[in-house]
């Protein structure tokens, strides 16, 4: 006889852990299904994100850009250090031991949630089975009234540059690293193309990444993708926009790239090249196209707006279903999932995605650029506040990047604000909150600000929109 749960969740990652344990305060009887398994072949809730990902990945930037200040920067502050060095393998062990804290604490959440957590695989079987199989090869039925599928994404592999993880790499090899490659190729100029570039360019690589499309991050607004460009040139990251890849060969040595710009084909040599063109949904041995489960023709689960499939009681959330490839989206997806289940109502809001890029300067944005509010026809006015004019910018040594504030011209609604800068991702936050809220530029030109904070950038920025900057020039008169 199947074991019967309530829900069974299937994915240990962000789209599927934070639902099993919403489930589990919920008073639902929850199992989540997880099949991880790190490199040393060790299973682990978390998915990519804390393992293969968001975590190991900020991990390295701050060890990364530590060693950057020590080199560079602290002298500025009058502290004299000589003979830095940089011990890769004490960076690696520092990561390890950070993402391990965070997979680890998943299981404490689990009991103290009453989530049942499973170690090993599992196959959608129809009529609200699931078989589970373990690691160890064990196997067995569970069933549910509700299934979420929550199985994540995984790097998008060309079959032009073959990958074999030692010369050429995914996101995850090269995160793992022993030492800089003195040459580092990066297919992608996306998040996790600029951000693997600038921890081994802090390290003494030489980065050259190159990138398919014409524009800078085109999902930013330009002005700020363009100042981001400027600011990681001058870091020492060639990026080469309009550059096609059309091979990848490892000689046993080196790699040699093929591709073209310009309308020339060129080559050229790297020590290991790492691809970042984007990820594709994981569906591998779920059993979907068995029992009938739809997928788009990008392989991604298909969904209403209720995270309903063309099953009954079979739901998905997170990467497997597209739309922004983010973990706080997977997070929330799921949460609003298990609570709709429980017969709340409850959504996500898909115009207040936060989005960052923690390089330094830090990439963060939400809601429309400038070009996307255009293109939707809104009548807009905007606001620039460069770090220049903010005193804890220069005191950080790190007065560069500006904010950039997006409003409708007709009803003064906020509609979209990004930046580049310092610590940006923190400032970002209170953004999302005015979104949520349908804030207006005018609320905001009354909040008060901490004096001085780098958050004062962004009260000069909504300041701006209407040529009220106190701090910065304005392009513009108030009335």
């Amino acid at each position: 006889m199947s074991e019967q749960f309530d829900v069974i969740v299937i994915g240990g990652g962000t789209g599927g852990y934070p639902a099993a344990i919403r489930a589990g305060q919920l008073g639902m009887k929850v199992a989540c299904i997880n099949a991880w398994l790190n490199r040393d072949g060790k299973p682990a809730f978390g998915g990519t994100c804390l393992n293969a990902g968001c975590i190991p990945s900020k991990a390295l930037l701050e060890s990364s850009e530590m060693f950057h200040k020590a080199n560079h920067e602290l002298a500025a502050h009058g502290v004299k250090v000589s003979g830095v060095a940089m011990d890769i393998g004490a960076m690696q062990l520092r990561k390890s031991k950070i993402t391990a804290s965070l997979t680890g604490g998943i299981g404490a959440l689990f009991k103290a949630n009453g989530v049942i957590g499973m170690e090993g695989f599992a196959k959608l079987l129809g009529k609200g089975q699931v078989e589970f199989t373990s690691h160890a090869g064990d196997k067995k039925t569970l069933a549910a009234k509700h299934i979420i599928v929550a199985t994540g994404s995984e790097p998008v592999r060309l079959k032009i540059t073959p990958h074999d993880g030692e010369r050429i790499c995914d996101s995850w090899d090269a995160l793992d690293f022993t030492e800089p490659p003195a040459r580092l190729g990066i297919i992608g100029a996306g998040v996790i193309g600029v951000e693997l570039g600038s921890v081994w360019a802090r390290l003494g690589s030489k980065v050259t990444i190159l990138e398919a499309l014409p524009t800078f991050l085109p999902m930013v607004d330009q002005t700020i993708a363009k100042d981001a460009q400027r600011q990681f040139s001058k870091q020492g990251l060639d990026i080469r926009l309009n550059t096609k890849v059309l091979g990848a060969k490892n000689t046993g040595k080196e790699v040699v790239v093929e591709f073209e710009t310009a309308g020339e084909k060129k080559t050229e040599t790297f020590d290991k090249l790492i691809v970042a063109v984007g990820r594709r949904p994981f569906t591998d041995g779920l059993g979907a196209k068995e029992i009938g489960l739809e997928l788009d023709a990008r392989g991604f689960l298909k969904v209403d707006k209720q995270y309903k499939t063309n099953i009954p009681g079979i739901y998905g959330t997170g990467d497997v279903i597209g739309g922004a490839m983010l973990a706080h989206k997977a997070i929330e997806e799921g949460v609003a999932l298990v609570e709709q289940l429980h017969g709340e109502h409850t959504e996500v809001n898909y115009d207040a995605i936060p989005s960052v890029i923690y390089t330094t300067p830090e990439v963060a944005w939400v809601g429309l650029s400038e070009e996307q509010a255009k293109e939707k026809g809104h009548e807009v006015k905007v606001g620039l506040s460069p770090f220049a004019a903010n005193g804890r910018a220069k005191a950080l040594e790190a007065a560069v990047g500006q904010i950039k504030v997006i409003s409708d011209a007709k009803n003064d609604r906020i509609l979209g604000v990004h930046m580049v800068g310092p610590y940006v991702s923190e400032i970002l936050q209170s953004v999302v909150v005015a979104l949520e809220f349908g804030a207006t530029t005018a609320d905001l030109q009354l909040t008060m600000h901490g004096h001085p904070t780098l958050a004062e950038a962004l009260h000069e920025a909504y300041l701006a929109v209407d040529g009220r900057a106190i701090h910065a020039i304005n392009k513009k008169k108030t009335a």
